[in-house]
């Protein structure tokens, strides 16, 4: 009985109360129709409550989403299935799905009649602006008798997973000179033959070291050559996403690190797509998605750990090793510090393909933002450390970005040479 008190609304309490006024005068003054509307007034209330508490023990509801995996942008439908076992029909009920503001509105829905053990289905859109792993639910259900004089809130059904991945744009062309999509290695067999007068050579470049030197070479083609050092052969691509929280500008959808994400998304799948092995890591070198290990499912292991990636608070790069791990490289990088353009550098083989997207996220920027660094610094140093780079801004598509950076993969300098004798 307490419960079913506690559902009470404000008219139903009035309701009762003038109920109980009115057997007290009628008590006083001996009013024996006045007794009969008093125990009318006071049950009515009672009644409501009860038929809503018997109704709210009754129901029963599932969502399913479909699909349950979508893309920025995409949409998803949810359905609702409602279902009462009470022995009375369910009338008055109002049921109201919880979704994150970045999902749209709450749906609301005034179900006047729900017959018992007849199933009854709702259904509405979710069309997500931004990625990340979101939960739909609870749904909660508030139950009211006809006369507004009880109500009770239920939950229905629990907590779903959606899960956001980032939007992939279709990308065409591959870099250069790389091995990617042939089944090669991507980077450079550094023995022509078997003896010790064979070996790879190259132009001199400035801080090479001078102990590399290549001195037979140097007298044939009358020019400083040093010897390129042999290196393991490691199969694929590592993928480089820079999503430091200082290295970007921007919030929302529309901010320079989704932007980022999307188009490190696009890199992989493309690169899946002609069969190469990637490696997706972030730029303190942790390994968020790539290996054989994926097997078949690398795209949606890439793209899941996307969905769910947030901004790191470092405020430089500080891998403190090779981040390619002896592979190709391509970074997608935010306003880089010449500090972290060292950093990047400093452990990164001359001899290996490395490439860089340098975004302007000064041109990602609210009024508020602190301007980054110029992006031209980062493309001038990393140039001159032999890397291939492009710079992205939000006026420019993927593609072109993407066609840039191929067109810096062709056009970082002499190309390593095979000397024999």
């Amino acid at each position: 009985m307490r419960t079913a008190l506690s559902g009470l609304t404000t008219r139903g309490r009035c309701l009762l109360a003038a109920g109980f006024a009115a057997g007290v005068c009628a008590a006083v003054l001996n009013e024996r129709d006045l007794l009969r509307v008093a125990a009318f007034v006071i049950a009515l209330p009672l009644l409501a409550a009860w038929l809503a508490t018997r109704a709210r023990v009754g129901l029963h509801a599932a969502r399913y989403l479909a699909p349950s995996r979508v893309p920025v942008g995409a949409a998803s439908e949810v359905k609702l299935d409602l279902r009462s076992t009470g022995r009375l029909p369910t009338g008055g009920l109002m049921l109201e799905d919880t979704v994150p503001y970045a999902l749209g509105a709450r749906p609301r829905f005034l179900v006047e009649r729900l017959p018992r053990n007849t199933p009854t289905t709702l259904r509405y859109p979710l069309k997500p602006v931004m990625r990340g792993v979101q939960q739909v639910g609870p749904l909660m259900a508030r139950i009211t008798d006809p006369f507004g004089l009880a109500e009770f809130d239920r939950e229905l059904a629990g907590r779903s997973r959606l899960v956001v991945v980032p939007r992939v744009v279709r990308l065409a062309g591959l870099p250069g000179g790389s091995g990617m999509g042939a089944g090669d290695d991507g980077s450079v067999r550094l023995r022509a033959g078997q003896g010790e007068d064979d070996a790879v050579v190259r132009p001199f470049r400035q801080g090479d070291d001078l102990r590399k030197v290549h001195w037979r070479s140097t007298a044939r083609r009358d020019e400083l050559m040093v010897r390129v050092e042999e290196r393991p052969w490691r199969g694929g691509t590592t993928v480089l996403l820079d999503h430091r929280l200082h290295a970007h500008r921007g919030s929302g959808p529309t901010a320079s690190l989704e932007w980022a994400i999307s188009f490190v998304a696009s890199i992989c799948l493309h690169l899946h797509h002609f069969g190469h092995q990637v490696r997706l890591v972030s730029e303190d070198g942790r390994v968020l998605a790539g290996g054989a290990a994926d097997g078949g499912h690398s795209d949606h292991v890439v793209l899941d750990s996307l969905a769910a990636l947030q901004a790191s608070h470092r405020r430089e790069l500080s891998g403190g090793t090779d981040p390619g791990a002896g592979q190709e490289v391509i970074a997608v990088l935010g306003g880089v510090s010449p500090a972290s353009v060292d950093e990047l550098v400093r452990y990164r083989p001359r001899g290996t393909r490395s490439l860089a997207v340098l975004l302007d996220v000064n041109a990602w920027a609210g009024g508020t933002d602190t301007p980054a660094p110029d992006p031209e610094d980062a493309r001038r140093m990393l140039a001159g450390a032999g890397w291939g780079v492009a710079v992205a801004r939000p006026s420019a598509s993927m593609q072109q970005v993407w066609q840039e950076l191929c067109a810096s993969a062709g056009n970082r300098g002499p190309s390593v040479r095979s000397e024999v004798g």
